[in-house]
């Protein structure tokens, strides 16, 4: 076995090591979650206005809409739906969600996205209208609760978003979907997914009021009106493509913030099969990157040394009977697949699971070389028929 791959496992070892013990204070162990049980709500509950953006999602829209007006919550709060020039009936889907819940159809706004400025994400303008209309439907209210119009939310979910609001004085509180793993794509991927946003945005640090790590998960936000208006959002983020992340960046500068996980957020999307996990993660993976070419040949070189390196270097050892690259490939490759296991119980996956994340992480590493392909093609950040990155592109 040649000394530089034994030196090179080695240096495997030692970052995945330092990724157990040192990284993000325990990244990998998931310990930031809603609580499940449901506190007191409060005796003088303050006014909330829940804020959808929609494009063309007629078809989970109306279980989205129906679980924010079925929240237990002491009063009754305005839902607005801004829908975003959808083809597919997405306003009337809505609007029939509504009828079903007892007085839903009087909180339920549904009104149209004005045309989209340039400068702007399609998202961000839409939520921006529908902000825009909360001034008139909800004027006082305190909080506003911002969500995606495929994640449907169990029905204490702002309950226990509001204690954890009130519990560290924060101004936000946002909750990470949990995504389909019905298919065998999603759970080789989906679970290696969070794990990897985790990994770069370390919940325990994100929570914690003396870091500077920000980062929120835009399907499920409650935040304080005040917060969102003195960070000047959504306008102060209107371009950025991961907008979930700059909004918590953009309101940690107010205050603090946590992020958690929780079995009660639930995306609505169906199993996503390779080419719909590949388009979700080429769309934003060259932007986490900043479009620059030397951090792209670094996160190749580093996930090649992280996650392809060590079964490799197993199987060599034992190819060639060299048991120090043996050992020190397998202990990598068990520090790697033991990291994910708590991501694997969370959606109820065989942590055996845990040892096919080299997989799962050549995989993405050609989702972010096709992710930097695309936006110097000037495709970047394509979405639902808008293409909102790239060269020479800008939102349309």
């Amino acid at each position: 076995m040649p000394l530089w791959l034994t030196a090179l496992t080695f240096v495997s070892l030692a970052a995945w090591l330092w990724l157990t013990l040192i990284h993000g204070r325990g990244f990998w162990r998931g310990r930031e979650r809603l609580p499940a049980t449901a506190p007191k709500p409060p005796a003088v509950p303050p006014g909330v206005v829940a804020v959808v953006p929609a494009r063309d999602e007629a078809a989970v829209i109306g279980r989205s809409v129906e679980s924010l007006l079925r929240q237990d919550w002491p009063v009754s709060f305005p839902v607005i739906v801004v829908d975003d020039h959808s083809t597919d009936g997405t306003a009337d889907a809505a609007r029939a969600a509504a009828a079903r819940v007892t007085g839903g159809a009087e909180r339920l706004h549904v009104i149209p996205a004005p045309a989209l400025e340039p400068g702007w994400t399609g998202k961000l303008w839409a939520q921006a209208a529908g902000l825009a209309r909360a001034k008139d439907v909800a004027p006082t209210a305190a909080l506003v609760w911002l969500a995606d119009a495929d994640i449907a939310h169990g029905p204490t979910v702002l309950c226990r978003l509001h204690d954890q609001l009130t519990q560290g004085d924060r101004v936000m509180a946002s909750v990470m979907a949990r995504l389909d793993t019905g298919g065998r794509w999603a759970r080789l991927l989906i679970p290696a997914f969070i794990y990897f946003f985790q990994k770069l945005y370390p919940f325990p640090r994100v929570n914690d009021p003396a870091d500077a790590m920000a980062a929120a998960a835009g399907g499920c936000v409650l935040a304080r009106r005040d917060a969102l208006e003195a960070a000047g959002v959504p306008r102060a983020i209107r371009a950025e493509i991961i907008d979930d992340c700059a909004l918590g960046r953009a309101l940690k500068r107010q205050g603090p913030v946590w992020l958690g996980t929780s079995a009660d957020v639930v995306s609505l999307r169906p199993a996503a099969g390779l080419g719909d996990i590949w388009h979700m993660v080429t769309r934003t993976a060259f932007e986490q990157l900043h479009h620059s070419a030397a951090l792209l040949a670094g996160t190749v070189v580093g996930m090649a040394l992280l996650y392809l390196l060590p079964p490799l270097a197993f199987a060599s050892g034992l190819a060639t009977g060299d048991a120090l690259t043996t050992v020190a490939g397998g202990a990598a490759w068990l520090l790697m697949a033991g990291t994910l296991v708590p991501t694997l119980r969370l959606y109820g996956l065989g942590a055996w699971r845990g040892l096919l994340l080299p997989v799962a992480g050549v995989l993405y590493t050609l989702m972010t070389l096709d992710s930097a392909r695309r936006h110097w093609r000037g495709q970047g950040g394509a979405w639902k028929g808008r293409v909102q990155g790239g060269r020479g592109s800008q939102a349309r």
